[in-house]
């Protein structure tokens, strides 16, 4: 019997020392990448994932600081690297290095590029140590890698690299490596990182040999399918306590407001939620068709870890279920359907290379659907986030700089929503303000919660951000966002939440307000741009909040007193509350 297909009991303790020690493994994996990259993006965002896999594709550990559309993806990237090197004939081989960020091939996207690491155990292929990162330039139609949202196909958003070997058997592609230095705008900062992903995935091989050299192989694999059997138990337990039925909701994106094509605008993602048993399926028959613009999203890479990520979190809440191991067996109960030809299943090449927000609006989405079945368990709808591509030249030299702008989540049961974070799959950090002016030929100018934006509900909804940024020099902006046009849900009697917005020139006689989407703009030294996030839905009636919460509110500013007085029936005066009128009002 092959040492791969062991079937070795395991005693439980044994599993669980092995499983820190595997997770050890992506840790320090993510804690190198972090620590040797050159952009903000994954030193100061963390926006990267590292894992472990097994030979059938199982993810056996990720990075828990990572994001998780980094690692979620991780056995896609793979499975799409093993179908390509099927299709040409090739092969594994110890030494081997192999970068793959092929959107239709297990690819988040294009910009976040995994590198792959087979690992070898005595002469056999027993796994693969692997890193995404997201990449400040790919060599796309215009600098940066996001806001690309003009490309009419994938060959528009840059360089693709369909599971090539940077090192084969040890020697480095010389060939390739003077590709991405010749074709990529800030080309040392840019293969810097990529260094640094096969660094740590390189670390990553190292420890997963360790441990195997430890505790042997068949006990390894005994324990890492004895995990996986646990984190499916426990999802599945969590699932045969919902009613069996079918659950349904939709959203809707903004799409290109600006468009005269109505088939680009008011975008529709619709979800249908069975649940049968143990199990779940997810059907997203009635989403948008594509569109030949960038915000269709890769059915496997995107789509499934929107779905993953949001049914792991709301049905294991880890304030109830304590430290589940998160590998493949979470996604064993989960099967998901989307029509191809859809938004969330496109063709190839449609492009997809701004498919971020989208996928927050899946997630959303079906959150809104789980709502009807664990209402207690979700939050009001969520404000989405505004990625913006900053850049310039330097003589004859780029700069390239891309900044996350948090959104917000609605209120939950019993909690307020969280102001001014990354939502849903996105968990990126908040990037410092002197990282930004001590890096780059920008000034934040102001970065603030919003006034007068907070949705009312029993628990209110999060705020969202305001960040206003001029260029000191000459240079070009582009930005993907959403939002706009559609405010986040209330949910049981909260109200609706706020829209988010872009203004050029805010302030001025030449103030511009402009749509969530925004190809690579000039923009001038001194000129100012005013990003104002959405915020998210109200949860519960708002007469149900209790006044003094309301008062405190009032003043941090984040409401009026006619505000309080109309939407919470709260009445306040010379800074307190009335408690006869409210009374009065409230009954009323």
């Amino acid at each position: 019997m092959s040492v791969l297909e062991s079937k070795a009991a395991i005693d439980p303790i044994t599993s669980q020392v092995i499983q820190g020690a595997l997770e050890n493994i992506a840790i320090e994996m993510g804690h190198k990448l972090a620590r040797m990259s050159y952009s903000s993006i994954i030193r100061e965002s963390e926006d990267f994932g590292c894992a472990l896999v097994d030979m059938n594709m199982q993810q056996l550990c990720e990075s828990t600081e990572s994001t998780p559309l980094q690692s979620g993806p991780i056995p896609g990237y793979v499975r799409g690297i093993k179908k390509i090197f099927a299709e040409r004939g090739q092969e594994f081989a110890p030494g081997d290095v192999i970068m793959h960020n092929s959107t239709y091939h297990g690819a988040s996207h294009g910009p976040d590029i995994g590198i792959c690491i087979p690992v070898f155990y005595e002469g056999q292929l027993i796994g693969f140590s692997v890193t995404t990162a997201h990449h400040l330039d790919i060599g796309a139609l215009t600098p940066g890698s996001c806001g690309i949202v003009d490309a009419v196909d994938a060959y528009a958003e840059g360089l693709q690299f369909k599971a090539i070997k940077v090192y084969e058997n040890g020697q480095k592609n010389e060939q390739v490596w003077s590709m991405l230095k010749d074709n990529i705008r800030a080309s040392a900062m840019v293969v810097g990182d990529i260094e640094a992903q096969i660094a740590a995935a390189r670390i990553g091989a190292e420890r997963y040999i360790d441990i195997i050299e430890k505790y042997g192989i068949e006990t390894v694999l005994a324990a890492s399918e004895d995990l996986m059997k646990y984190s499916e138990t426990m999802l599945r337990n969590a699932i045969e306590n919902l009613p069996d039925g079918t659950y349904q909701a939709e959203g809707f994106l903004d799409g290109y407001l600006d468009s005269d094509d109505p088939a680009e605008k008011n975008l529709k993602i619709a979800v249908a939620l069975t649940v049968e048993g143990s199990s779940i399926k997810i059907d997203l028959t009635g989403t948008s068709p594509q569109i030949n613009k960038p915000i269709n999203m890769p059915f496997e890479g995107t789509v499934d870890c929107a779905i993953y990520l949001t049914l792991r979190s709301i049905l294991l809440d880890s304030e109830t279920y304590g430290h589940i191991p998160q590998n493949a067996g979470l996604i064993r109960p989960i099967e998901i359907y989307a029509p191809k030809g859809t938004l969330c299943n496109p063709i190839f090449p449609a492009p997809t290379i701004a498919r971020f927000c989208p996928g927050n609006l899946v997630a959303d989405t079906l959150m809104k659907a789980l709502g009807e079945v664990v209402p207690h368990q979700v939050s009001a709808g969520v404000g989405n986030l505004q990625v913006v591509s900053y850049s310039g030249l330097n003589e004859e030299n780029y700069w390239v700089f891309m900044d996350i702008m948090e959104g917000s989540y609605g209120g939950r049961n019993g909690q307020k929503g969280m102001d001014a974070v990354d939502t849903l799959y996105a968990n990126t950090r908040n990037n410092p303000i002197e990282d930004i002016e001590s890096h780059y030929p920008l000034r934040v100018n102001r970065y603030e919660l919003r006034e007068e934006a907070c949705a009312a509900g029993k628990d209110r909804g999060g705020i969202g951000s305001i960040k206003e940024v001029t260029f000191l020099e000459d240079g070009s902006l582009s930005i993907e966002a959403d939002g706009h046009h559609f405010a986040p849900w209330g949910f049981l009697g909260g109200k609706d939440g706020y829209v988010g917005g872009v203004i050029l020139h805010p302030n001025t006689e030449r103030e511009h307000h402009l749509p969530s989407k925004i190809p690579n703009t000039r923009m001038k030294q001194g000129d100012t741009i005013q990003l104002i996030g959405p915020s998210g839905g109200g949860y519960g009636h708002p007469y149900e909040r209790q006044p003094k919460l309301v008062l405190e509110d009032v003043i941090d500013e984040y409401i009026t007193v006619e505000m309080a007085e109309t939407q919470y029936g709260v009445v306040i005066e010379n800074g307190q509350i009335n408690e006869e009128k409210t009374r009065a009002l409230r009954g009323a």
